[in-house]
């Protein structure tokens, strides 16, 4: 029995002992662990949050495999949590099939917003949006005018940010060069720093200067290659500027934490539906403080926050990828 499956049945036997369902919200991370430093680690930042200011507890796993997804939610869903939020596009299959099994437990699920289903809260990003953003400070910030992307798993979500930070480069500087790389194509692409500074190294020769990871774990590997190479590069969902301070241009904040926050704070009156969140609702953005304060100039802040506002009130609309699968400003 691994460690997941003990924890699991663990509470359900704790449950069951008692005799009663705990209400108790749950949240299953994806593969690459909650302290990624970027994706999980923003969901988990969000029910930390909810547990310090309402002293409440949630149940927690970190899947180790793509198998027990199902097997995650169906064992949580039996030990009573309510609401149960899953950090991940992955999840949507299994999502479909446990769902109608119990129609009075909540689920919340972060970047799968096309299930339309009576208990399932369905929460999506613009992250092309808050993509352009960093974008533009990238191209403003390269002195070679040659930027990189490095991304996670290769899938329509990753070239959707891909694509909006191409867009955004491609507004300051329209004779910039965008470098990118994806990963990998399985789950793995996730977790592997290694390959991440790999293919850091294999822009810069190319002449990069700037380089967005978009690619969970994997990106501490592109942010530690950056750094150490003397490098500019851009983090991803979690605040990162932290990591190498100096040397993180900025983040693109994507707020995968106050999704959570509110799924766990409205509980079992969780509303269900699909939902979207982006620059005009706080939904994404990029980061600014002490760590990379230097590196942004109050000209640059000024054009970007320009363009977040435009965006923002609709007079400017930045390519979704995911609406017809194109992007003319990069090619993957």
């Amino acid at each position: 029995m691994n460690i997941v499956t003990k924890m699991l049945s663990t509470a359900v036997g704790l449950t069951m002992s008692a005799g009663i369902a705990l209400a108790e919200p749950a949240i299953i991370f994806d593969l690459g662990g909650k302290f990624d430093k970027s994706f999980n680690e923003s969901a988990f930042t969000g029910a930390q949050r909810w547990a310090d200011e309402t002293g409440g507890s949630f149940r927690e796993i970190e899947l180790q495999n793509e198998a027990q997804r199902e097997q995650a939610l169906r064992r949580f869903a039996e030990a009573g949590a309510n609401p149960i939020v899953m950090a991940g596009f992955g999840f949507a299959d299994s999502l479909g099939k446990v769902a109608p099994d119990y129609p009075d437990t909540k689920f919340a699920v972060i970047d799968v917003n096309w299930l339309s289903l009576p208990n399932v809260r369905g929460v999506g990003f613009n992250e092309h949006e808050g993509s352009y953003l960093v974008g533009m400070l990238a191209a403003q910030a390269s002195k070679t005018g040659t930027v990189g992307f490095v991304g996670g798993m290769d899938i329509p979500l990753i070239r959707r940010f891909g694509c909006g930070y191409a867009q955004g480069v491609k507004a300051v500087n329209p004779n910039a060069t965008v470098i990118a790389n994806m990963t990998g194509t399985t789950p793995a692409a996730w977790n592997d720093p290694v390959k991440g500074s790999e293919l850091t190294k294999a822009q810069i020769s190319q002449g990069a200067d700037v380089v967005y990871a978009a690619a969970g774990g994997t990106g501490v590997g592109v942010l530690q290659t950056a750094a150490d190479e003397g490098i500019l590069s851009i983090g991803v969902d979690a605040n990162q500027n932290y990591l190498h301070p100096g040397k993180v241009l900025t983040s693109m904040l994507k707020r995968v934490d106050n999704a959570v926050y509110e799924a766990f704070s409205a509980g079992e009156n969780l509303e269900t539906g699909n939902f979207q969140m982006g620059i005009a609702n706080g939904g994404v953005g990029y980061a600014l403080d002490e760590h990379n304060a230097s590196l942004v100039s109050n000209a640059m802040k000024s054009a970007v926050d320009a363009a977040a506002a435009s965006i923002s009130n609709g007079s400017m609309s930045v390519h979704n990828y995911t609406d017809d699968e194109s992007c003319p400003a990069i090619s993957f």
